[in-house]
C-alpha cells in the first residue's frame, strides 16, 4: 500500500487498482500503397541533459556587442542582422537593409534565420560566428531544402489527395462538409490553406509548407468518425508529433502583418480567416505545447490572441503560451456558452469578429480587483468536473477521493521500501500522460532504461520479453507520448533540479514533473546540520515551483522505519512538520 499526502487533504492510504487502458493510434496502414514505409530512427530517451540553461540573456547581449553585430530587443527573442545570410539577401529592391532576420532565443539561446533558414544551438552560433567546427557559415546548419525520412511517403498522400471541391460524388462532399462541419467554410478559403482530402483514410489533409511555401515539409491528416450520436477526430502528423513544428497557415501571413490569432485546430483557423479576414495561425500540437522553435515567426506581431477552445484546460493552456510571448502583447477568448470554438461559433451564426473584441488583456499588475477575475470564477462554477482537473482513466479511487489532477499543486507519495511506489507512480503519470499532461520524471534511484522498460510493459499491457517482434509497434506508440526523463542518477543539487524543470516547463510545457525521491537531494545541501529544516527547505522549493510555473509536482519520500505490523502515520514521514501538514 502506498499513503499519499497532498494540499488540502488528509492522509489517505490508496490500494493499487487495476482498470483499461486505452492507447493511441499510430498512423493509418492503409494511406499508402504497397507496405508501409515506416523508417524512424531509434534513439536515445527523450532526456534533459544538464546543463539545461548554458546562457542569460546578458551573456547573449555581450557576445554580439563584443563581435561587433548589431541586434534589437524583441518579445522573446534579440533580432540581429544574420551573419548566415548574403549581404543581397538583407536588402530590398532600394539596396537598404530592410530587417534584422536572425533571432535568437532569450530562454535559450537558440537561434533562427529567416533569410537562410540556418538554425541552431547557442554553441552552434559561437562557432559559425567564429569560423570553427564543423557548422561554420555554410555547414550543417543551414537547412534550406530540409529532407528527413517521411518525406517519400508525404509526397505520396499529398499525391493521392484532391481538393474536396473535386469529388466527383456530390453525396460524398456533402458527407465530409457534414462530418468536418465545413458547410459554412467555402472552397475559396479551403483553396487558400491548400487543404485536400483523402478518400480511402476518409481525412482532411493540412500541409506543412516550408518559410515561403517552397516545399512540402509534412502533413497532418485529420479522421473524423461517427460515434453514437455524435463524431470524434483523430489526428495523425507525418513526421511525428515531436518534430511537427506547423504553424498551419504561415505561408498566408504578410509581413505587414501586426495582429494574429492563434487558434488550436485547423478547422478554427479556416472559420475565423474566412469570417473576419484576420491572419490565423494554428498550433501544430493544440493545447499540448507551443515549441520555442516557433516563437521566431511570432515576433512580428504587437497582438496576438488566444482562442484555443471553449473548455478551461484551453483558457490554461492559453494562459501559459501567453507566459513564453510577453503577456502584455497577447489576449485571450474566455470559453463560454456565449464564446464557443471559432468553427462552432461560425456554424451557429455568431459574430466572431465581436467576440475577438472582447478578448482579455493575459498581462495585469500584481493586484487585481474582483472585476478582473470576476469571469474566471463564472468560468469555474460553471464547470465544476473541469475545475476539479484532469481524471484518470484507470484509477476510479482515486479520482472519487482526490476529484482530478490539477495544476499548481503539489503531491507528496511515501511508503516502505518495495512496496511498489515507483511501479505504482509510473502507471499513474502514464495514465495521465497518454491524455496530453506533459510529463517530465527525474528518476534518482533506478535508470531511466529501468523505468522506461516499467512504463513500456504498463502501456502494452503484456510481457513484451514474450513477443518482441511486437516491441517496434509499441515502442512508437510510445515514443509519441509528450513524456521526457532527466538524465540525472544518484545525489543532486536542489538547485540543479530545479534548473532542469524551469527548462523544460519552457521548452515542453511540461505540466506534471515527478521526483523520485526526494532523499537524494538531502545529502546534497549544505544548508543545516539540521536534516528537518533541510527538508522543509527543499519541499518550499517545490512548493513555489509548483504554484510559480502552474506546474503540478509529485514528490515521492521514504517513511522513517516503522515496525512491521505498525501502520504507517503521520509522523513516519521523515519528521518534516511542512510535508506531514500539506
Amino acid at each position: 500500500m502506498w499513503v499519499l499526502l497532498r494540499s488540502g487533504y488528509p492522509l489517505r492510504i490508496l490500494l493499487p487498482l487495476r482498470g483499461e487502458w486505452m492507447g493511441r493510434r499510430g498512423l493509418p496502414r492503409n494511406l499508402a500503397p504497397g507496405p508501409p514505409r515506416r523508417r524512424y530512427r531509434k534513439e536515445t530517451l527523450q532526456a534533459l541533459d544538464m546543463p539545461v540553461l548554458p546562457v542569460t540573456v546578458t551573456e547573449i547581449r555581450q557576445y554580439l556587442r563584443g563581435h561587433g553585430i548589431p541586434f534589437q530587443d524583441g518579445h522573446s527573442c534579440l533580432r540581429a542582422l544574420s551573419p548566415f545570410a548574403e549581404s543581397s539577401q538583407l536588402k530590398g529592391q532600394t539596396g537598404v537593409t530592410t530587417s534584422f532576420s536572425l533571432f535568437i532565443d532569450k530562454t535559450t539561446g537558440r537561434f533562427l534565420c529567416m533569410t537562410s533558414l540556418a538554425e541552431g544551438s547557442w554553441e552552434d552560433f559561437q562557432a559559425s560566428v567564429e569560423g570553427r567546427g564543423d557548422g561554420a557559415r555554410e555547414g550543417f546548419l543551414l537547412s534550406k531544402a530540409p529532407e528527413f525520412e517521411d518525406s517519400e511517403e508525404v509526397r505520396r498522400i499529398w499525391n493521392r489527395a484532391i481538393p474536396l471541391w473535386e469529388l466527383p460524388d456530390q453525396e460524398e462532399v456533402q458527407l465530409a462538409d457534414t462530418m468536418f462541419g465545413l458547410t459554412r467554410v467555402t472552397d475559396d478559403t479551403l483553396k487558400r490553406f491548400s487543404v485536400r482530402y483523402l478518400r480511402p483514410a476518409r481525412s482532411l489533409v493540412f500541409p506543412w509548407f516550408s518559410p515561403g511555401g517552397s516545399g512540402l515539409r509534412g502533413l497532418k491528416l485529420l479522421e473524423a468518425k461517427c460515434q453514437g450520436d455524435g463524431v470524434s477526430y483523430e489526428e495523425t502528423t507525418i513526421p511525428r508529433p515531436s518534430a511537427y513544428h506547423n504553424l498551419f497557415g504561415l505561408p498566408l501571413i504578410s509581413r505587414r502583418d501586426a495582429e494574429v490569432v492563434l487558434t488550436s485546430r485547423e478547422l478554427d483557423s479556416l472559420a475565423l480567416n474566412q469570417s473576419t479576414g484576420l491572419p490565423t495561425l494554428t498550433l501544430p500540437r493544440g493545447t499540448t505545447c507551443l515549441p520555442p522553435a516557433l516563437l521566431p515567426y511570432l515576433e512580428q506581431f504587437r497582438r496576438i490572441v488566444f482562442w484555443l477552445g471553449d473548455d478551461l484546460r484551453s483558457w490554461e493552456a492559453a494562459k501559459l503560451f501567453a507566459r513564453k510571448l510577453n503577456p502584455k502583447r497577447c489576449f485571450l477568448v474566455r470559453p463560454g456558452d456565449q464564446q464557443p470554438r471559432p468553427l462552432e461559433a461560425l456554424n451557429g451564426g455568431f459574430n466572431l469578429s465581436r467576440i475577438l473584441r472582447t478578448a482579455l488583456p493575459a498581462w495585469h499588475k500584481s493586484i487585481v480587483s474582483f472585476r478582473q477575475l470576476r469571469e474566471e470564477v463564472l468560468g469555474e462554477l460553471s464547470n465544476v468536473e473541469q475545475a476539479a482537473g484532469l481524471r484518470w482513466s484507470r484509477f476510479p479511487d482515486l479520482n472519487r477521493i482526490l476529484k482530478g489532477h490539477r495544476k499548481g499543486e503539489l503531491t507528496v507519495f511515501t511508503g516502505p521500501t518495495g512496496s511498489g511506489k515507483t511501479t505504482f507512480i509510473s502507471e499513474y503519470a502514464l495514465d495521465l500522460c497518454s491524455q496530453g499532461v506533459n510529463t517530465l520524471w527525474g528518476s534518482f534511484e533506478i535508470s531511466n532504461v529501468r523505468l522506461a522498460r516499467v512504463m513500456l510493459t504498463q502501456f502494452a499491457e503484456g510481457r513484451l520479453e514474450d513477443q518482441l517482434d511486437k516491441y517496434d509497434h509499441w515502442a512508437d506508440r510510445f515514443e509519441d507520448l509528450p513524456l521526457y526523463f532527466m538524465t540525472f542518477h544518484g545525489q543532486q543539487s536542489i538547485r540543479t533540479v530545479i534548473d532542469t524543470m524551469q527548462h523544460a516547463v519552457y521548452v515542453y510545457d511540461i505540466c506534471h514533473v515527478i521526483i523520485d525521491n526526494l532523499q537524494f537531494m538531502m545529502g546534497h545541501e549544505q544548508l543545516s546540520t539540521d536534516r528537518i529544516a533541510a527538508q522543509d527547505y527543499i519541499i518550499g522549493v517545490f512548493r513555489k515551483f509548483a504554484t510559480d510555473n502552474n506546474c503540478h509536482v509529485t514528490l515521492v519520500i521514504h517513511p522513517r522505519k516503522e515496525d512491521d505490523d505498525k501502520e504507517l502515520q503521520t509522523a513516519s514521514i521523515f519528521g518534516s512538520a511542512k510535508v506531514s501538514g500539506l
